[in-house]
Parts: structure tokens; C-alpha cells; sequence
């Protein structure tokens, strides 16, 4: 086999940009998802492997839109070996009773069933194609294992990825697709950039925390990526190594 086709979601910028820019420079044809189509033209521009590059403008909070483009996917390559789901976001920083229902459902709806619909889709592709299988690869979060100040929507949201990683690890045995899960810590990315200022700590205070280079995030998914499918990462965490994690902070 010397195509090897990947899947990127939030691809337009930070850490999925980081990813699918690896991914092609590492000889993948990738598809970039995302709502803005000039980032991700952008993206796809930037990797200087633009004809490896399908760009795909969509929201995937919709279940039509999540099955038009894995069907683009599939029509113009045929397969589909790699699935990053990076798409997410998080809420404001509110005290969890001050939490607006809809923005929680907002995340929740992103976060969580946006990934589970992109789950499904990709292994209806992987369990069916020749030779079968396939490697699908999460985006957690540190957030996965101990919660920030504030953070209840983005918080549940990731620690339930871990469930779902562990179910597509488990049911996926029979048809050789395999899942990973990422969890970053502080990459420097617009939306962390803040984090360099000063943000708030379980102690009330306000700190400045130090941030890494997002490109080590897209090397650690195309390492994952690159493993056969007879070896797994099942977890990795990646972040920067001085930022409140270990310990006491």
C-alpha cells in the first residue's frame, strides 16, 4: 500500500493544524476539516504538498455534514487509515452553577458527540476497506485527568474521550482499528497563548504558566499514526514539562 490517507478534524489552526501539516509533509493525503475554508486552504497551502491536501469546510455538530465529508474521503482516495478527532472547545471560565445550560450542551455537543459521529463514520470505512483496519487517534487533554479552576463542561467532555477511547480500543480488536488518545498540556496555540499572562490556579491565585512548541503535537499524532497496527500508544500525554500537573503543581 503507498497511500496512507488520514483525517483531521479542527484543522484550520493550533494543534489539528500542527497535525495534518505532519501528516502531508510525512507523504499522507489528508483531509482538513474544519468551519473556516480560508484556514484551511491556508493550512493546506502551507504544507507545500497541496495536491495531497482535500479541503473540508464543515460543521461536525451536524450528522449530515460528518457523512458528506467522510464520503469525499472516501470517493477521491478510497480509503481511510488515520482518524485525528481534534475538534473541540471549552466554555468561559464561570463558576459551575453561573454555567448556561446551552453553552454546556454546546461543548458536550462538540467535545463528545461530534467525535463519536466522526468515530463512527471512520470505522464503517476501516472495517470494510482492503486491507481493513485503521488507526483512530483522540484528542484528550490533561484535562482528562485533573480538572482546571472553572472548566466543568470541557472537563467532563474529555474525561469522557477516555471512555471512548477505550471502547473503539476494545471493539475495534475483530476489525484491526486500534485507538489512541493525545492529552496535551500548555502547546502554544492562539487560544493557550493567554496562559503565558497569567491564569487561574486551584489555589485562587493567578499564575503564568510555560507553554511548548505545538509542532511537537503534530509529530507525536504522526508517530502514532506510523505504528502498525499490530502496536499501540494507547495514552500519551504530552505537555510542556515545568507547567502545574505533576505533584502539587
Amino acid at each position: 500500500m503507498t497511500t496512507r490517507v488520514a483525517m483531521v478534524t479542527g484543522a484550520g489552526s493550533g494543534i489539528g493544524k500542527s497535525a495534518a501539516l505532519a501528516l502531508l509533509k510525512n507523504g499522507y493525503c489528508v483531509g482538513l476539516v474544519g468551519r473556516r475554508k480560508d484556514m484551511l486552504d491556508k493550512a493546506a497551502a502551507e504544507s507545500g504538498a497541496k495536491e495531497r491536501a482535500l479541503v473540508l469546510p464543515a460543521d461536525i455538530t451536524k450528522d449530515a455534514e460528518v457523512r458528506n465529508i467522510f464520503n469525499q474521503v472516501k470517493t477521491k482516495w478510497g480509503r481511510l487509515d488515520v482518524l485525528f478527532n481534534n475538534a473541540g472547545m471549552g466554555a468561559p471560565a464561570v463558576p459551575m452553577e453561573d454555567l448556561p445550560i446551552e453553552k454546556f450542551r454546546e461543548v458536550v455537543n462538540i467535545n463528545l458527540v461530534a467525535m463519536f459521529m466522526c468515530t463512527q463514520e471512520a470505522i464503517r470505512i476501516m472495517k470494510a476497506q482492503d486491507p481493513k483496519g485503521g488507526r483512530i487517534i483522540n484528542n484528550g487533554s490533561i484535562s482528562a485527568h485533573a480538572p482546571r479552576p472553572m472548566s466543568v463542561a470541557y472537563t467532563s467532555t474529555k474525561h469522557a474521550v477516555t471512555g471512548l477511547t477505550k471502547c473503539i480500543s476494545l471493539d475495534g480488536r475483530k476489525n484491526d482499528i486500534t485507538a489512541s488518545q493525545l492529552d496535551i498540556g500548555n502547546a502554544m496555540t492562539d487560544l493557550a497563548a493567554r496562559m503565558a499572562q497569567g491564569v487561574p490556579q486551584a489555589d485562587g491565585s493567578i499564575k503564568p504558566e510555560p507553554l511548548m512548541d505545538v509542532k511537537h503535537c503534530g509529530e507525536a499524532v504522526l508517530h502514532m499514526a506510523n505504528l502498525p497496527l499490530d502496536v499501540n500508544v494507547q495514552f500519551m500525554t504530552i505537555m510542556a514539562t515545568k507547567m502545574p500537573f505533576v505533584g502539587r503543581g
